[in-house]
């Protein structure tokens, strides 16, 4: 297939699996024909084809329950049950057992895109050599979450200074349109049994929100609360695209609540998935973390080495494959991870480029 075959096919896949909100769709594509690291984003359906033929060494690596989708935006923060602020990967959406490699392999391929647009200053070689490095480092040391710390002037394990909340965020919550009649009966029931139970009067709006998920629907529970508002997302789940690849049936991914049931975090007490919804509390600091959105002043050697290190806190939640990872690991030459991003970033410009001209 090439990338319009393959995005058709995927599309209509996906039509099968659940309600598809075609505006945003459409949406999707305008975005992905506009940047080449959002065509990336929107397109790991293609990275799962593309992935065994390019990478046929590669592939044959020990399998994980991978994140999938892995890339720098992949990343943000929450809550834990202590109210201590937690950062790592933040989206579990293409959760699937994968070689460890690609998931690395990805994340590579998207600072190398990232940098040559210009959002990222640090070179590809050195680059790879801290994510990898970082990563088999949390692999030995059995997980290293990444709690930061508040009050400081640096978030030293993240290299920065701050991460500003978004501006406006309950007042752009509140401005979205309501859900009317569009909510499903599961989904209105699934948000009502998140919120507090004193709670009886809330409003459910749609929300807009991604890239690789937009199109799937999205209902907030807005309420106030003891002083201030409160908000609950479900979204729909969609099985992951490499479910789509290898021709597997089925309305969910079971994946994804493994996935962040077993990493090694400080964990989020409100995301799971119930039933066919994916549930996340919403705040000002519960967000995903944009990298063209962080300080210019930051330390990118130390924001690398955590993303190779909660990269590993992932799969470290199959744990009885550490041993084979950290011995395939051991066997391969120094450039692998460096020479196979460029590869995969290149096919993908090439994608994007016919893509965009179609």
């Amino acid at each position: 297939m090439n990338i319009h075959q393959a995005t058709t096919d995927y599309e209509r896949w996906m039509r099968s699996h659940t309600r598809v909100i075609e505006s945003d769709l459409k949406s999707k594509h305008h975005k992905m024909r506009s940047d080449l690291f959002l065509f990336f984003r929107g397109t790991f359906y293609r990275w799962a084809q593309r992935w065994p033929e390019m990478c046929a060494d590669l592939n044959q690596a020990p399998k994980v329950v991978a994140v999938g989708d892995l890339h720098v935006n992949s990343f943000g923060t929450w809550r834990d049950a202590e109210g201590r602020m937690a950062w790592g990967v933040d989206d579990f959406d293409d959760a699937y057992p994968l070689p460890y490699t690609s998931d690395l392999v990805r994340l590579a391929a998207s600072l190398k895109i990232v940098n040559d647009l210009g959002h990222l200053d640090t070179k590809l070689k050195i680059g790879c050599e801290i994510l990898f490095e970082s990563y088999a480092a949390a692999l030995k040391a059995g997980g290293c979450p990444i709690v930061l710390a508040e009050n400081q002037t640096i978030m030293e394990r993240l290299g920065i200074e701050s991460i500003d909340p978004p501006e406006d965020f309950w007042g752009k919550l509140n401005r979205r349109p309501s859900a009317n009649g569009e909510i499903p009966g599961d989904a209105k029931r699934v948000l009502k049994g998140t919120l507090p139970h004193d709670i009886h009067n809330y409003k459910v709006v749609l929300r807009k929100a991604g890239l690789g998920s937009l199109g799937q629907q999205r209902f907030v529970a807005l309420a106030e609360w003891e002083g201030g508002f409160i908000a609950r997302e479900a979204k729909a789940i969609v099985p992951s695209s490499c479910a789509w690849l290898n021709g597997h049936a089925g309305d969910s991914n079971p994946y994804y609540q493994r996935a962040i049931e077993s990493a090694r975090r400080a964990h989020d007490p409100y995301q799971k998935t119930i039933d066919r919804w994916i549930i996340r509390r919403l705040s000002p600091d519960s967000n995903p973390v944009e990298i063209a959105c962080l300080p210019k002043k930051r330390d990118e050697e130390v924001l690398l080495h955590a993303m190779g290190t909660e990269a590993a806190n992932v799969h470290l939640g199959s744990r009885h494959r550490v041993k084979d990872i950290l011995k395939d690991l051991g066997r391969r030459k120094s450039h692998w991870l460096r020479t196979a991003s460029r590869a995969m970033a290149k096919a993908i410009e090439q994608d994007w480029k016919n893509y965009k001209n179609s």
